[in-house]
């Protein structure tokens, strides 16, 4: 898949994984936009070829419309997606301050599993529209899982089947959406440095790559954005999870 003159769009784009992401793909010619939410938006660095437009991916009206923008201008048909979007609280199902509370379970699944679906049904549709390329190839959706949909940790229930069900949903979206010429492969991240992970302890960071079989460092929101750049480029890719973690397998806690 091309990128350059094509729309694409990146959730969470104004930190993090998403806004390496969002540069790297405007870097590369494409005419990016950048979902977020408003508070996120703000102070949020400028990129040329990058929109940011105030989103909320679990609300099905702001999504429609911010796709509906993404996929205006005919010069550069929509045909990228990458899901970066998401929230990480933990909490024990089980603890001394009692149960897991329930609204926050239902809160994280909202947000990292049923907004990615959101816009990926929505985005879809919208690049089922373009004109089809060689193959039928018309577009490309990119999820964003993590390890803890393999290994989650003490505390990571509900963050865990938030990504368990990204994992789950690779391949019948991949299924679902072939006869549209889409592409659907999702990204797996161990440890990455971003804004939420520069909050840590520098000790309990160096611990943390100590883990790490290698390299042996936490990884970069620069590295997943090039591996998001490769599974859009590469066309035969699909219905695939990559891990990139430097072979970690997440102990309990």
């Amino acid at each position: 898949m091309q990128v350059e003159n094509t729309a694409a769009i990146v959730t969470g784009a104004a930190s993090g994984l998403g806004a390496a992401t969002a540069a790297e793909l405007a870097a590369q010619g494409a005419q990016v936009y950048g979902f977020d939410l408003p508070s996120s938006i703000e102070g949020a660095p400028e990129v040329k070829g990058l929109t940011y437009v105030p989103v909320d991916v679990t609300d099905p009206e702001q999504v429609a419309d911010a796709v509906n923008q993404a996929a205006a201008d005919p010069t550069a048909p929509l045909r990228i997606v990458v899901n970066c979007a998401g929230i990480g609280p933990s909490s024990r199902i089980l603890s001394k301050k009692g149960v897991h509370d329930l609204a926050l379970y239902a809160k994280i699944v909202q947000v990292n599993l049923i907004g990615s679906f959101n816009v990926l049904a929505l985005a879809s549709e919208k690049i089922a529209e373009t004109e089809a390329l060689e193959h039928n190839a018309r577009g490309v959706i990119i999820n964003t899982a993590s390890v803890a949909a393999y290994e989650g940790q003490i505390g990571q229930a509900a963050y865990s089947s938030s990504k368990g069900g990204i994992v789950g949903l690779n391949l019948p979206a991949a299924r679902d959406l072939a006869q549209y010429g889409i592409r659907v492969n999702t990204i797996a991240p161990g440890i990455v440095e971003t804004p939420m992970l520069a909050t840590v302890a520098e000790e309990f960071r160096k611990q943390l790559a100590a883990g790490i079989p290698f390299p042996q460092r936490l990884g970069r929101p620069e590295e997943y954005a090039q591996l998001a750049l490769f599974l859009i480029t590469h066309d035969y890719l699909n219905g695939e999870v990559v891990r990139m973690d430097g072979a970690l397998r997440m102990a309990p806690r």
